[in-house]
């Protein structure tokens, strides 16, 4: 099994007549994603790597059945794209762009909520299920079908952790980009329920960094819902108080508030294995696999 997507998702690409979109559709598909629509007002009628193209998602939806879309539009006109999936009643939204203005987000995460759907991003590199389907732009040849699910702030140390794994033959269930901006359309702690149902996730790793408070709330579930073994990464230890690095999401307050020797502390308690670097990652699951407690991919 896995999370989120599977063969039978059906995918819309918002922005699709874009050079990313285009591109990214192709190696979609490529992968043997079932990209039933893309979306660019305007432009509906056309065709892109043999997809159709529809004005609006609500079109694309009811000619498509699509339950899933990925969006690979400029962070200015990502709301209103979340938006208009979100009225097509599309479930499932991933959102690419990075710095999507705060305001927008809160907005886009209110309604997401309000409309039961499940939203990830902004600054998200999406959701892979390994050898079954992915949504999003990650470079696919680096994942294997395994028992480790993984959720990231981060995207390259998530596949510098992916790319060690599959090295020395330990698989991935489903990997999934939560986006490293300010306000996360879902955090980690609405992701463990899901790895945490998945019998074919045998461990989970997270890999979170500084600033914010995701990490926190984490710990309190797995604290209390959460029997797999779990292993987590903090990125950003140096970082100095009251600076953004890199994302706009990793600033430590100069309170202290969102520093990683916090996070580290609260998701020890919860029983969580704390690693040192992606390295470190790989080493700890190479060590369960010996163990026993991870099959090959």
């Amino acid at each position: 099994m896995s999370i989120l997507i599977d063969e039978n998702t059906r995918l819309i690409v918002q922005g699709i007549t874009g050079r990313e979109g285009t591109f990214h559709t192709q190696q979609m598909l490529a992968y043997g994603t079932k990209v039933v629509a893309g979306v660019t007002p305007g432009k509906g009628g056309q065709q892109v790597q043999g997809v159709p193209v529809f004005h609006t998602v609500r079109e694309a939806a009811l000619a498509t059945r699509a339950n899933a879309a990925v969006i690979f539009v400029p962070a200015r006109f990502t709301a209103d794209s979340v938006k208009e999936a979100l009225e097509a009643d599309i479930p499932l939204i991933f959102t690419i762009a990075e710095h999507v203005p705060v305001h927008d987000m809160m907005e886009c995460y209110h309604l997401a909520r309000w409309k039961g759907a499940r939203l990830f991003g902004p600054n998200s590199f999406g959701v892979i299920s390994p050898g079954k389907s992915k949504a999003g732009f990650m470079a696919h040849k680096i994942f294997s079908p395994g028992h480790v699910g993984i959720m990231s702030r981060s995207a390259t140390n998530c596949y510098e952790t992916v790319h060690m794994l599959t090295a020395n033959h330990i698989g991935q269930s489903t990997c999934v980009g939560n986006g490293g901006d300010m306000i996360p359309g879902s955090t980690f702690a609405d992701i463990l329920p899901d790895f945490q149902a998945d019998p074919d996730t045998k461990a989970i790793v997270l890999i979170g960094e500084i600033g914010g408070i995701e990490e926190e709330l984490a710990a309190a579930y797995i604290k209390e819902h959460v029997t797999k073994p779990v292993i987590a990464l903090i990125a950003g230890k140096n970082a100095p108080p009251g600076r953004s690095m890199g994302h706009a999401g990793a600033i430590v307050s100069t309170d202290g508030t969102g520093s990683a020797a916090h996070k580290e502390q609260v998701l020890r308690e919860a029983g969580v294995i704390i690693a040192e670097s992606t390295q470190h990652i790989a080493d700890l699951l190479m060590d369960m696999k010996r163990d026993g407690l991870l099959s090959d991919a």
